[in-house]
């Protein structure tokens, strides 16, 4: 049933694309950490991480209202009952895969589970305490590996068109919080001081979410300019061609959905296209001027709201 294998394989991809995202803002905040800077500061990036993924509360019923460096990375790491926890996250996308093996690709299924494997390898053996960033970066390498085997083995059929539409609904949600995160908290959380030390932090700030969504160089390339607020938020926001941007994701979402949709008239294609042409139109000066905050909180809520459309008109519940 293309539905049901539809749903698996969504999902599967959502769950992998997760797990990365995790890997690349823990690996950025835990490098930006090593840096000299006041413990207010460093408190300020670790509650961050706790607020992009919406995780303030478990973590708070868990550990209680002191906020550890250790605790946060093991809570996202290793804690299996985080439903977003890295090692959570990799044992669902294999699940999934699990659940309609016969229709992926040796390749791919191998991958997946290969994947989990060694992962839970790699924290028993405490690979992950002796070099966080080394762990991240293989959490970040698996994901790519996943996403290219998919792309050279697997039948570009209907499923596949799913499986994409996963990836990019994840990585349109985690970039949206990310920019909505790390500006709130310059903007607010910051003490206004004046001076070099000021424009330090505003450097390793800015760059550092830049670097979390590997656009450090393309800002250079594409800017050829000091870093700019205004211009990592149109970067991330509004550049057609910049992977993980808003704009970019939402196009590949509707470029899938097209090659899944009979009906021109489809309420989940004319959602999606009506968010992307927002966001295509859309002026980066306009979107500042009448608040970030706003802009991105309903951009989560648009988002979301697609991925129920999706979920009602072409698949069916499954176990995520």
């Amino acid at each position: 049933m293309l539905s049901r294998t539809a749903d698996h394989l969504f999902w599967m991809s959502r769950y992998t694309e997760r797990a990365e995202n995790t890997a690349r803002m823990l690996d950025v905040n835990y490098q930006t950490s090593l840096l000299p800077q006041s413990t207010a500061v460093a408190q300020m990036g670790w509650q961050g991480m706790l607020s992009i993924s919406e995780l303030k509360p478990a973590y708070a019923a868990k550990y209680g209202s002191s906020i550890n460096p250790r605790d946060v990375m093991d809570f996202m790491v290793r804690d299996e009952k985080n439903s977003s926890s890295i090692i959570s996250c990799l044992q669902n996308a294999r699940e999934n895969a699990r659940a309609v093996r016969g229709t992926l690709t040796t390749e791919v299924w191998e991958t997946q589970n290969q994947t989990y494997l060694e992962v839970i390898r790699m924290l028993r053996n405490g690979d992950f305490e002796r070099d966080p960033s080394q762990f991240f970066e293989w959490v970040k390498f698996r994901s790519h590996l996943s996403r290219g085997v998919t792309l050279g083995t697997m039948l570009q059929d209907e499923a596949f068109h799913f499986l994409r539409m996963g990836t990019f609904l994840e990585r349109a949600d985690n970039t949206a919080r990310l920019i909505d995160v790390k500006f709130h908290a310059i903007q607010n959380d910051v003490p206004n001081a004046i001076g070099e030390e000021t424009q330090e932090y505003d450097f390793y700030h800015w760059s550092s979410i830049l670097r979390s969504v590997s656009a450090f160089e393309v800002y250079r390339k594409v800017y050829r300019d000091v870093i700019k607020p205004e211009r990592v938020a149109e970067l991330l926001i509004l550049r057609a061609d910049m992977p993980r941007s808003l704009l970019g994701c939402l196009s590949e979402v509707m470029s899938n959905l097209a090659m899944v949709t009979s009906d021109s008239g489809s309420e989940t294609q004319r959602h999606a296209g009506k968010l992307r042409a927002d966001l295509q139109y859309a002026r980066i000066d306009e979107i500042l001027s009448n608040g970030l905050h706003a802009f991105l909180t309903q951009f989560l809520d648009r988002v979301n709201e697609l991925g129920a459309h999706i979920s009602r008109e072409f698949l069916v519940p499954a176990t995520h």
